[in-house]
């Protein structure tokens, strides 16, 4: 059975960082994409990175390069968000997630591709 479990989250000030954690089991992590989407109150979930398989490749939209930067650790079946320069707007509650088909990237940036999510880790900015 797969399971996501993030860890992380909490109070933070404007400016500051923080490092998110998402611990898999249940599946071959190096078989998949791992991404991270956040979803604010009213809004929809919102694509933040994603990585391939092998750890090769990152993937962000425009507004979260720079700031934001996802990696994987194999061996702790792990993926990670490290997230800078914190804004009150970056408040929302963050998901891991793993990708439907394995060695895939279709459509990485889309929540409809990815099978599982974790239960989420809210993050708040205080400004």
């Amino acid at each position: 059975q797969v399971h996501l479990v993030e860890s992380g989250g909490g109070l933070v000030q404007a400016g500051g960082s923080l490092r998110l954690s998402c611990a898999s089991s249940g599946f071959i992590f190096s078989y998949y994409v791992m991404a991270w989407f956040r979803q604010a109150p009213g809004k929809e979930r919102e694509f933040v990175a994603a990585i391939s398989s092998s750890g090769d490749y990152t993937y962000y939209p425009d507004p979260m390069m720079g700031r934001f930067t996802i990696s994987r650790d194999k061996a702790k079946n792990s993926v990670y968000l490290q997230v800078h320069s914190l804004k009150p707007e970056d408040t929302a509650v963050y998901y891991c997630a793993r990708h439907r088909f394995p060695m895939s990237t279709a459509n990485y940036e889309s929540p409809e591709q990815y099978e599982y999510w974790g239960q989420g880790s809210q993050v708040t900015v205080s400004s």
